[in-house]
């Protein structure tokens, strides 16, 4: 139909640009140049012939699919001459495996990075509209929660932006995590609609689809090879997202998985006999692995949902690579040259069952042997950590894994046995309490009893114990001799046999379980971290033993944040300050020349520009922070910002309480006095707590009660306001993250990994109060000590610190205990807030004991805050203080990341397109 169309419309100017695309469908986009008048009739054309809704009224919501439609050609052609010419070369290449992509709104990025941004513009303003309310249209893609998802999408950008041949891999999300609402209970979850009326920028390849079983048994067969069979079966179809570069042809791929069954799965007999629900079960079951982003795993049924998913994303990925590097090799596949051409890797332990996978590939349906297997498998893989917390190191239950997935259990069973071999061939058998603790520490299977071959290896002789040398230990006679005289005295003789019984009760199993984390370090050939201080603390603390043993595995790889959408495209107004003053656009590109305004930090002008940039950005979010939550806010008050996942160790209560203790001085002095000591200040949070995580929620709600009690305080007006913005996103971060002033970065130290919201911020020109944490260390290196507010406790102090409370000689802070008792008080309504102040108190157990140290640190953080206040007073050197971050953050683009892993992890090469 399409030759047909074409030939129709030859000479009507309507259809221009379409026909232009199909005309050019051999070359790139860089061949020529789509005017506005072209992109109009791009525009309109699919309006009309490619639209997603009625064609009876052309309002925002269809302006911006078919924008997005007409933007879409573009990226097709360059998408597909680029993939064209990855394959002709057979380049080795990079496959990104992560459960999360944050995407963020794709069509300003899109235009943006395709330079047609005043086209599409100056298009859109022919046909009525303004660019900026069409791509307010655009629902933020549901694909991520926090840093590890958006890193992922950072990463793709610059893999484009700098032709790296490299795609992406996830699961394509129908409702993502969730859509958060704030009430007066605080937060409430909706399912995500970002798919409700269709996702625009997505290629489905119906042709493009793997098998992927679950259940089952392993059976061996009459050839000795093991085969997976039974069980349940469904497919995994591709839907593909082209990732254009910037200033570049190249334009890379991020293909999403999605689920379902087979037709003839459909029970029609029983649908017909009226069993609908049963009818439709094997569908349902596939679909709803792509329902949701983490699933709540706390029921056997949730468990089993993520880890199906996990699975999911591995051996679909895994069978796409492996069908590729199979079409490329031609007629002679030569499996020893996979790792030369592939580089799988994992974000964080999500995907690890890609190690297995291929293993069970290469074994079972392409005949290599073990070793042949596990050669290829170690080069190939590598893992990226994200985190010391231990709930966040995946260890997933033996038993489930059995059921679910049997011949990997199998393969994992045997690289378990390898480790034990190769720990106990390192450490030998001669120190047996080392070798013990070593083993613990190292094994992928926990609690699981050492194989047959070696059961007697932590035995040694002289531990046996023979039934008679229980009377030759003195203290044991002494006792007998003790039960002897008891038992003249029954109430004696009764306690010591009900404390013996106790003694004998059985201990509880432990459970069975496959330490994830173990698996990635074991089966790949590169482990690194993803800031200075995170990767010291992996090879320490984390993977201690792992690091003794092969070091050379171990790297450092800090996070970085694309300057194309966190500063050139969301911050207009400040990249073209930058632009001027540097004399040239090549920042966007090569950021080391932001340094480069350092020689300017004083200059009257350039603080005068910058300030009025910022200001216009602060206004633009008092309008978004009226339109969210109903509160007005003064643009000319500091905007302090604290925007991320909601998490004890993030320390939004630190923060909270701290604007707390400030309310209550403010309360506690005149309105002259106010003013005199109090910089205005409008405190904005924003961030999702998991549905499940009790605590987190209770902070939310928190925040949200002091906000309601400041906001309306007329004694305190503008002096303090207290926000908290809903449903939290990557579109709500590109408004804020121009218009903040401070930025909070305060995690307990040594338990964020890095951190990349604190790169934007400080690419933007914001200061940061924060501890010695994550990527913090690096950016105030860079920033320098004096335009960095620090405060806190050292990451190297925090066992100690622990220890302290634990023997009980912490001794709180007066002003820290007046906060939590002007808590109590009910000044902030009738929730009881005991559980959220009762986790500050005490000195062990779960849920108390201030593990995260916000009492130890909170006398450092207030006495820190005032020194804000007192260095916003001075306008002139907060500026300074704001150029000198934005010119300290040319180390943090995720160019510099992404040249790091090409080099040193991958070992791939740029390949430009001609």
């Amino acid at each position: 139909m399409l030759p047909k169309a074409i030939l129709c419309l030859q000479c009507d100017p309507i259809n221009r640009f379409i026909l232009l695309f199909v005309s050019e469908t051999t070359t790139s986009l860089g061949s020529f140049t789509p005017d506005a008048t072209s992109i109009a009739s791009s525009i309109k054309y699919h309006a009309e012939f490619t639209p997603l809704f009625s064609p009876e009224k052309f309002e925002l919501p269809q302006a911006f699919c078919a924008t997005a439609q007409s933007v879409r050609d573009a990226l097709i052609i360059n998408w597909n001459a680029t993939y064209d010419y990855y394959e002709k070369l057979n380049v080795k290449q990079a496959y990104y495996l992560s459960m999360e992509f944050l995407q963020g709104r794709a069509l300003l990025n899109a235009i943006g990075n395709l330079e047609l941004t005043g086209s599409y513009a100056e298009a859109l303003n022919k046909l009525g509209y303004k660019l900026e309310d069409v791509a307010g249209q655009e629902p933020d893609a549901a694909l991520g929660n926090g840093g590890l998802g958006r890193l992922a999408s950072c990463f793709l950008d610059s893999l484009a932006t700098l032709n790296y041949p490299a795609w992406g891999y996830g699961l394509r999300y129908k409702y993502g995590l969730f859509k958060q609402r704030i009430t007066k209970d605080g937060q409430e979850e909706v399912a995500e609609n970002w798919l409700e009326m269709g996702n625009p920028w997505e290629i489905v390849r119906n042709d493009v689809s793997y098998p992927v079983k679950f259940y089952g048994q392993v059976v061996s067969g009459s050839d000795g090879k093991k085969h997976w069979i039974g069980g349940e079966d469904i497919l995994a179809v591709a839907h593909d997202v082209p990732i254009p570069g910037y200033k570049t042809k190249s334009t890379i791929n991020l293909r999403l998985w999605s689920t379902k069954a087979a037709s003839e799965e459909f029970d029609l007999y029983a649908f017909n006999a009226g069993k609908h629900t049963e009818a439709n079960e094997a569908l349902a079951n596939a679909e709803k692995i792509c329902y949701i982003l983490y699933p709540g795993d706390e029921s056997i049924e949730g468990k089993t949902l993520r880890l199906k998913q996990q699975y999911t994303l591995c051996s679909a990925s895994l069978q796409d690579i492996i069908t590729r590097f199979e079409r490329r090799s031609g007629a002679t596949v030569n499996w020893e040259e996979f790792p030369e051409k592939v580089a799988v890797q994992m974000n964080d332990t999500h995907p690890t069952l890609c190690i297995p996978e291929l293993m069970r590939i290469l074994i079972d349906i392409k005949d290599l042997s073990w070793e042949d297997a596990w050669n290829i498998t170690q080069r190939t893989v590598a893992y990226t950590n994200h985190t010391v917390l231990p709930e966040a190191l995946e260890k997933w239950s033996l038993d489930l894994m059995q059921k679910l997935l049997p011949r990997h259990v199998e393969i994992i069973e045997m690289i378990d046995h390898e480790l034990i071999r190769t720990i106990i061939t390192e450490y030998g058998t001669s120190d047996s309490k080392l070798l013990e603790k070593k083993l613990k520490e190292m094994r992928i299977l926990d609690n699981v009893e050492l194989p047959v071959e070696f059961a007697d290896v932590l035995v040694k002789p002289d531990e046996t114990i023979e039934p008679h040398d229980e009377l030759e230990n003195p203290e044991q006679e002494v006792e007998k001799d003790n039960n002897e005289e008891a038992k003249e005295g029954g109430e004696e003789i009764i306690a010591k046999e009900d404390e013996k019984e106790q003694l004998l009760e059985p201990v509880p199993e432990l459970p069975k379980l496959v330490r994830m984390a173990n698996l990635c370090v074991v089966g790949g050939h590169a482990v690194n971290g993803v800031a200075e201080i995170h990767s010291e603390i992996v090879k320490d603390e984390v993977f201690n033993s792992f690091y003794q043993l092969w070091p050379e595995k171990f790297q450092n790889k800090t996070n970085g944040v694309t300057p194309r959408r966190w500063i050139r495209f969301c911050n207009p107004a400040l990249s073209k300050i930058i632009t001027k003053w540097i004399g040239t656009e090549d920042w966007v590109l090569n950021t080391e020349k932001l340094a480069e305004l350092r020689k300017f930090a004083d200059n009257e002008d350039l603080q005068k520009q910058w300030r009025e940039a910022k200001r216009a950005n602060k206004m633009k979010v008092a309008a978004l922070i009226r339109e969210r939550t109903g509160y007005s806010v003064s643009a000319d008050a500091m905007f302090d910002i604290q925007v991320k996942r909601i998490h004890e160790y993030k320390r939004q209560l630190l923060n909270i309480l701290g604007i707390v203790y400030r309310y209550k001085k403010m309360k506690e002095m005149t309105p002259k006095e106010r003013k005199a000591n109090f910089v205005p200040r409008v405190c904005i949070f924003g961030g999702k707590a998991f549905a499940t995580y009790v605590q987190a929620k209770r902070i939310v709600k928190f925040i949200t009660d002091v906000g309601a009690t400041v906001n309306h305080d007329p004694e305190i007006g503008d002096l303090l306001k207290v926000i908290f913005v809903p449903d939290y996103n990557v579109s709500v971060a590109e408004m804020l993250i121009p218009a903040s002033e401070l930025s909070q970065h305060i995690s307990t130290a040594g338990m964020e990994a890095s951190g990349t919201s604190n790169m934007k911020f400080a690419m933007n020109g914001c200061i940061l109060i924060g501890t010695l944490d994550g990527a913090n260390v690096e950016i105030r290196e860079e920033v320098g000590e004096d335009n960095f507010f620090l405060f806190g406790a050292k990451a190297h102090e925090i066992a100690g610190l622990r220890k302290e409370r634990a023997e009980g000689k912490f001794v709180p802070d007066p002003r820290f205990e007046e906060v939590k008792k002007f808590v109590r008080s009910g000044v902030f309504g009738p929730y009881n807030y005991d559980e959220l102040m009762g986790s500050l108190e005490g000195n062990e157990g779960f849920g108390r004991a201030d593990y995260f140290l916000v009492g130890k640190d909170f006398p450092s953080y207030i006495e820190c805050q005032e020194k804000v206040d007192k260095a916003y007073q001075d306008q002139k050197t907060w500026t300074r203080m704001s150029i000198l971050n934005t010119a300290g953050s040319h180390k943090f683009s995720s160019d510099r990341t992404i040249h790091e892993y090409a080099r040193d992890i991958w070992n791939i090469e740029p390949v430009e397109l001609p």
